[in-house]
Order: structure tokens, then sequence, then C-alpha cells
């Protein structure tokens, strides 16, 4: 049995572990994650004999396997229970005096469940999906990992990202949490990909080029998930990530256009397709940010169009997609022009979605994943 608590505000925020799971999730006991979540939402563990003696308690039984946002918006709600789906109390914020046994809590205190809590749209990943909470045994940790899984993948992203990596990336994903292996480990490695695919498309190796790449894009969805399932996602490690994911793009096309040349190809006004390839990818960037600052939503989050729109704009992995496929017939140079004309339709179209989001009526820009 654990306990945490923690300062928010002039209050003290207190949670209690009961109960117990012997099953591990993504390498760790439910108390050991419970341990995490606390630590994420604000509740720090002391033994239940260390607990306050007056005040509001939250008790989680560490046989459910629980979303960090109920967690989160249980701490904020004293005086109420969480019940999973046959009504059974897995949870509650409840005076300290009351916080020994979940099964005996007056009938009085409001049961809600987890949708009631919670809610079903993450605006972080851009989706929507109900929070998790599951009992876990050794029959349900598979169907329990694989729901944890599925939710700590972006709802709006690119086509690769969405429907090839994620059966691979489940298994390497837990593979990494089983072997102890950090997120920024995994995004290191990803990041000798960066370097590796730089050099060997500067010097015309576009085939081992293009598989450190590939690998590469493999690895961006391996640590991001392994951070959410695993709960050791840090500010260090998203700027890491992000940093490498927001920079790299530009360096590997003009590596792709300088590796033209060592091979003997001519493309016609390569320096002016260079320019939009590079210049487009940063003002596309830029178009993000101006739909953002102007209307708080993410440009890729406001319509379904939009979303699926972001599935191929020209990002990296829809423009790897025509250098591999013009690779394998040997013309890489059709690969580098194909990707220039993509961004240059990609740039014009985002430039559309702002100007519609400026004629829309005052308060019409919302994401239609949150209605």
């Amino acid at each position: 049995m654990t306990v945490g608590s923690n300062q928010g505000g002039d209050a003290k925020r207190t949670a209690i572990t009961v109960g117990q799971a012997s099953t591990r999730i993504w390498g760790m006991t439910s108390a050991q994650r419970l341990s995490r979540i606390y630590g994420r939402v604000g509740l720090s563990e002391v033994t239940l004999d260390a607990a306050p003696a007056s005040g509001d308690v939250v008790v989680v039984d560490a046989g459910w396997v629980f979303d960090e946002s109920l967690i989160r918006a249980l701490a904020d709600r004293p005086g109420v229970a969480l019940v999973d789906e046959t009504g059974r109390i897995v949870a509650a914020n409840l005076p300290v005096s009351a916080a020994a046994d979940l099964s005996v809590i007056a009938a009085d205190v409001p049961r809600l469940t987890a949708m009631e809590l919670g809610s079903a749209y993450n605006s972080e990943l851009r989706k929507r999906e109900p929070p998790v909470l599951e009992r876990l045994t050794p029959e349900t940790v598979d169907a329990v990992e694989k729901r944890l899984f599925k939710g700590s993948y972006k709802g709006v992203t690119d086509l690769v990202t969405k429907y090839v990596w994620p059966a691979p990336a489940r298994v390497v994903t837990r593979w990494c949490a089983l072997a102890k292996l950090t997120p920024n480990m995994v995004t290191f490695a990803s990041f000798l990909m960066v370097l590796a695919a730089f050099w060997l498309f500067w010097t015309g190796q576009y085939g081992w080029g293009l598989v450190c790449a590939w690998i590469m894009t493999f690895l961006d969805t391996v640590d991001g998930k392994l951070a959410r399932v695993t709960l050791t996602s840090s500010k260090w490690g998203n700027v890491f990530d992000h940093g490498i994911d927001l920079v790299h793009p530009p360096f590997w096309w003009w590596a792709w256009f300088v590796g033209l040349g060592a091979l003997g190809f001519t493309v016609p006004h390569g320096g002016l397709l260079l320019a939009i390839v590079v210049g487009g990818y940063v003002a596309q960037r830029v178009e993000e940010g101006i739909f953002l600052s102007l209307f708080k939503v993410e440009m890729h989050a406001w319509r379904p169009f939009d979303s699926f729109f972001r599935q191929i704009t020209a990002r990296r992995n829809p423009n790897l997609i025509f250098l591999t496929a013009t690779t394998l017939v040997g013309r890489p140079d059709i690969g580098f022009i194909l990707v220039a004309a993509w961004t240059a339709i990609c740039l014009v179209v985002h430039g559309v979605q702002i100007l519609q989001g400026l004629m829309a009526p005052k308060g019409g820009v919302t994401s239609w994943l949150s209605r």
C-alpha cells in the first residue's frame, strides 16, 4: 500500500493506493504505474500511516489501470467516486477518515463513470477516445496494453505513422519497456539515423540513405509511444524529439539535391526547386504557427478535410514515399521534382486554410474532434 501527497495551492493533495495486481503492464506493476501518475498530476507518495489527519485524499485501487486524465480529474473533484462499467467503485476523492476501504463509501457520494469524470477528447493528441479504465488480470493484460498503446497514438498524423507503423511499433515499444530503455535513448538512436541518412544522401547513396531514413521515422514513432505508455515523458525529451523532427527534413532534401549532382543527374531549374523544397517546408510550418496563433486550434484538427490532408501533406514521410518510389526505378531526380511540386501545392492549400479560417464566423474555428 502506498500513498502520495503534494502541495496544490495551499491545500495538501494526497493519494493512497489500495489493493494490488501482481500482473505487470509495460514492465511495471499497477502500483508503480500509479506512482508515476501521482508525480505527474501533483501527488507524491507516503505511507497510509503518514497521511494527513484531516482533509481530502484520492484513493485508487491498483487492481485497475487508469488513464492519467482520470486521476488528474479526480484530484480536482473532492467528494466524488469513480466507478467501472459494473458500478464498482475503483477510486474516489474523500475525506481521509474514509480512505481505508472503497467498498464502504457512503451511498450519498456521487458515483461517476470514466466518461462522466473525464473527457473523450484529447487536444494534445488530436483525437477522440474514451479514457482508459480497465481491470488488470493475467487474462486482460494483453488487451489493456493494446488499449494503452492505441491511446498513445496521435489521431491526426501522416499516413505512414497512422497505418503502417502501429503493429511493429507496439512490438518494439513493449520490448523497449521490458528492456528498461528510455524514450531519450530511442530518440538518440533516431538522431544517429538522421545524421547517417544526411551523409548518405549527400554522397548519392540513396538506397542505404533511405533505409536509415525509414528507420529514423520508425524510431520517431516508438520514442513517443514509449514515453506515453510508460509515463516517462519529460520536457527535455519533448524538446529533443520535436526539435529533431522540426529541423532535419530540409537538410535531408538539401543533401538529396547535392547527391543528384554527385551521381551526374541534372535537374532543370535545380536551384529554384531546392528553394521551393526547403523554403516551402519552412513556410508551411510558419503557416501552421499562424493558424494556431490566430485561432488557438491546430490547423490539421479543424475540419475532417484538414485531418485527412495532414496524412499526405508535404512533410517528411509523404516526401520519403516519393523519393523511395522513384529511387526504386532509378530516377531519384524525378523524386526531387515531385517533392518540389507537392510542396508548392501544399503551401497553397495551407494558405487557403488560413483564409477560410479568417472568413469563418467568430468562434467558428474549433476542432471537429472536440464536438
